[in-house]
């Protein structure tokens, strides 16, 4: 915020507000955490730590980057709770060095556990001559061809290291004359992190070991005084011009310029001499980097690669999605499954599949006549543009709102957009300033002698993959007035064609942050007139200091407000006078929750049948409210809203196996499950969903019964 905000002042925002960036870090020590959770699987575990390792690495590339450019260029635009980037940078640096301390003495712990089960990660020590001679050969015949050394000399210009690009520093000894020679290699990142050695166990060398194992072979005639490895983070975040008249040559050339952004952070061996460090900032450029000395491994999101060992029994057990019966009974027609009653897939528990089975089908169909698609993030093996594309060569119209500002997906997202394209497609890019991040899809289709619109609004991306673990709900209804309303949005998008009437749906950023003022409103108005008043809501930040603001207002009048918020949250909970009757949990386990989804009770205690229930595309981020294209959906749906209310959110709350209680103090504490274990993730992978059942519905103990816990 700004200092001229007149929501609150400097002099009070730290008590009012966490910091943003702060407790991002907080939620990756949460991830960190699950590392350590014995009640994990040692591989899990380690998939936990290396996924904490490509979190911070993210959080350097883009948000570090951003408070250093602020930093470098003398703004002091003050954060929400009112500390300047060089203020924030500082407590950032403090963290973040804690953090890494523990990832390196939790890898420690789970190296030492993974020994004990036949995974081994091989140093320099002595190895069999068995083993010797194998890692030689694979040496000579897999890496020396791909490595280049390159002497650092006047002679040798400094060579461009890419994005979170290892190299390796020798100080080399000429034998035929004593002469210092230092050289540099760059090991390419077509070459994997770890090298298995064949065998029955499973051997792992790390490719930076191997090289140095074998540096007489890259070096013959010297002799090596000394090495070291270094790793360098990019500035990776793309900012958009408004001048920019082509959005696609544009992001072709940020991409590439991307590519070889300012050097935000540079780590070190800490057995690198200052000297050599000092040497390497120079040749680099990156004086104004963040100098870090990592004593342990170093990138540890690239321990990865040993996650996928093939071991089942060092991993979660297999699970595999449920097929909605509902789809099942009409023998796979997803139209007349939807035409006969909305429907609600709650994901990676039932499967994807079906919203790929959805599209397929509308490509398929020769009484399909359009289809229109916002396409944030699909991943690289996407089914659903490969149906976008089959529908366009079958003589459909064909609308693709492709997404250029997604983050880290630009590339692939431009191929897509080529690609749909050269198939007919009608390709959109949207807008220039805001993202398209609304998840939604719409089929029109002959029926009779009139048209009926199908449509899927989707609270995560179109990404089969993501669909696997992240939990997230697809809402599919023949409603008219979704259909009309969708029909709008993508209008707006595609043809700048502002909506007039929405008779169903809220959209950002014309008018959903002032919907939800007005929802927290009437559960104020609620409290005040002595009736109960509550809020429910699920979502991966909060940030808006606005909303924050009506929330804490909300407290202050009596509205009891529990808040599912999986990453950032700004707001400070339990505050005597301020946030008294609020409550904030974080969910950490086997699933990312993602499901954005909230509740109002409407003048009875939830969970109720009068609730005001919706899911959403957003989060409570200023981003969403005013700079992204978003919807909000109103479920009435009989069926639907009992799952969304009396499962999803209510399931939410009652976890007490991986959830964490945020304090008025910024610390999350874990919940114990004391005498009534309850796991999120474990219910719904063993029980159905109230939606979509069918006939399984009637069977009065298909689905068990939750119901609210006692306050503690």
């Amino acid at each position: 915020m700004a200092e001229a905000d007149p929501i609150v002042s400097i002099a009070s925002a730290e008590s009012r507000y966490f910091n943003r960036e702060l407790s991002w870090l907080t939620f990756n020590q949460r991830v960190l955490e699950e590392a350590s959770n014995i009640a994990h699987p040692l591989l899990e575990r380690l998939r936990f730590l290396s996924i904490s390792g490509n979190n911070l690495d993210e959080f350097f590339m883009v948000r570090v980057a951003g408070l250093k450019d602020q930093q470098l260029e003398g703004v002091d635009l003050r954060s929400v709770d009112g500390l300047t980037p060089a203020e924030q940078l500082e407590a950032i640096a403090e963290r973040v060095n804690d953090l890494m301390a523990e990832q390196q003495r939790v890898w420690h712990e789970l190296r030492d556990q993974l020994r004990k089960t036949g995974i081994g990660v091989l140093d320099l020590e002595a190895v069999d001559a068995r083993t010797e001679k194998w890692l030689q050969a694979h040496f000579q015949e897999q890496v020396f061809p791909v490595i280049t050394p390159q002497a650092l000399d006047p002679a040798h210009p400094f060579p461009f290291i890419p994005n979170k690009g290892l190299s390796l520093f020798f100080d080399l000894v000429r034998q035929s004359d004593n002469e210092v020679v230092q050289e540099l290699v760059i090991l390419p990142a077509t070459l994997p992190r770890f090298v298995r050695v064949p065998g029955k166990a499973a051997r792992y060398i790390a490719i930076e070991t191997l090289v140095r194992r074998y540096s007489h072979l890259l070096f013959p005639g010297f002799t090596v005084r000394d090495s070291g490895l270094f790793r360098i983070l990019r500035d990776s975040d793309i900012e958009i011009e408004e001048e920019a008249e082509d959005l696609v040559r544009y992001y072709r050339s940020a991409i590439k310029q991307r590519r070889r952004g300012r050097i935000i952070r540079l780590e070190m061996e800490i057995r690198v001499a200052e000297p050599v460090e000092a040497m390497l900032q120079t040749l680099m450029q990156g004086h104004d980097a963040i100098t870090v000395d990592i004593d342990g491994f170093m990138g540890i999101g690239d321990l990865a690669g040993i996650v996928e060992e093939d071991r089942p029994d060092l991993k979660f057990p297999a699970f595999v999605p449920r097929l909605p019966e509902r789809i099942r009974e009409y023998g796979g027609d997803c139209f007349a499954a939807i035409k006969a009653k909305d429907i609600v897939i709650h994901h990676p528990y039932e499967s994807f599949d079906v919203v790929i089975a959805f599209l397929k089908q509308a490509a398929a169909d020769p009484d399909v006549v359009a289809i229109k698609q916002t396409l944030y993030r699909a991943g690289k093996q996407s089914a659903i543009v490969r149906a976008l594309i089959d529908a366009a060569e079958a003589g459909k119209s064909v609308t693709a709102v492709v997404e250029l500002k997604a983050r880290f997906d630009e590339e692939q997202n431009l191929l897509w957009a080529s690609q749909l394209e050269r198939a007919g497609v009608q390709v959109v890019y949207g807008f220039v300033d805001w993202k398209t991040h609304a998840k939604i899809s719409m089929v029109v289709r002959r029926e009779g002698g009139a048209f009926r619109t199908y449509c899927h609004f989707g609270t995560g991306n179109y990404h089969p993959i993501t669909a696997r673990i992240y939990t997230d709900l697809s809402f599919f209804t023949a409603d008219p007035r979704a259909g009309r309303d969708a029909a709008q949005i993508f209008n707006y998008i595609t043809g700048y064609v502002e909506p007039q009437h929405m008779e169903l749906l809220t959209m950002s950023p014309l008018s959903l942050r002032k919907r939800l003022v007005d929802l927290i409103d009437a559960e104020i108005e609620h409290a005040r007139a002595g009736r109960p008043a509550a809020i429910w809501a699920k979502m991966n930040s909060l940030v808006d200091p606005a909303i924050i603001e009506k929330l804490y207002a909300a407290s202050n009048a009596g509205v009891e407000i529990d808040l599912i918020v999986r990453g950032i949250c700004c707001l400070r909970p339990g505050v005597p006078g301020m946030s008294d009757h609020i409550r904030v949990i974080s969910i950490v386990g086997r699933f990312l929750e993602h499901s954005r989804i909230w509740a109002f009770g409407n003048g009875e205690v939830l969970p109720n049948n009068r609730a005001k229930v919706f899911i959403s595309s957003a989060d409570w981020m200023p981003r969403n409210f005013d700079r992204r294209v978003e919807y909000m959906l109103p479920i009435e749906t009989p069926t639907v809203h009992d799952q969304v209310l009396d499962q999803v959110l209510l399931a939410n709350l009652l976890d007490n196996e991986q959830s964490w209680s945020l304090g008025p103090d910024g610390r999350y504490t874990r919940l114990t499950a004391k005498d009534k274990p309850f796991n999120l993730h474990k219910y719904f992978m063993t029980n159905p969903s109230l939606s979509g059942r069918g006939a399984a519905l009637k069977t009065s103990d298909a689905v068990p019964k939750l119901s609210l816990r006692e306050r503690p």
